[in-house]
């Protein structure tokens, strides 16, 4: 996930109109019902196997994602 989404903000007590105001912050769009885990500093492996055991006991699907890895559909084409 990367954030591309501005937030804008207008100053306080400003007048109504003239314009949006200025971007104060990024975010990341995350839709309704989805929840985002993020791990750092364990190996691969054993964070597979947390969300595996954590899906589980929860009942919910898991998918894994890589932060690192190339998207799907984005290899370098030849030509």
């Amino acid at each position: 996930m990367f954030p591309d989404k501005p937030v804008t903000k207008k100053p306080a007590e400003t007048r109504m109109g003239k314009g949006k105001g200025n971007p104060e912050e990024w975010v990341a769009v995350v839709k309704p019902g989805r929840i985002l885990y993020e791990m750092e500093g364990v190996p691969e492996d054993a964070a597979r196997e947390a969300f595996r055991t954590a899906a589980n006991k929860d009942g919910y699907r898991h998918e894994v994602r890589d932060a690192h890895a190339q998207p799907v559909g984005a290899e370098k084409s030849s030509g």
